[in-house]
């Protein structure tokens, strides 16, 4: 299955919310990898934490974590 990177976020707290609102809204976003903390990949090798989702599920899963982005920041 092929992953691609709908959003990269510095806040390692944003990142476990949007994984957690991606999951509940019956997307598939991908935990782990090679780098980084589980449920957090290239936290320590990137600028930011990707937040990856299946290809198929990528443009309806990228507006839904940009808008919850969008939201969290405006508090």
């Amino acid at each position: 299955m092929a992953f691609e990177t709908v959003l990269e976020v510095e806040d390692p707290s944003i990142a476990l919310v949007l994984i957690t609102a991606l999951k509940a809204h019956g997307f598939h976003p991908r935990e782990g990898g090679e780098a980084g903390l589980p449920g957090l990949p290239g936290v320590f090798f990137s600028k930011g934490i990707p937040i990856d989702l299946p290809e198929e599920e990528a443009r309806d899963g990228r507006q839904l974590a940009e808008a919850l982005v969008k939201e969290m920041r405006a508090r």
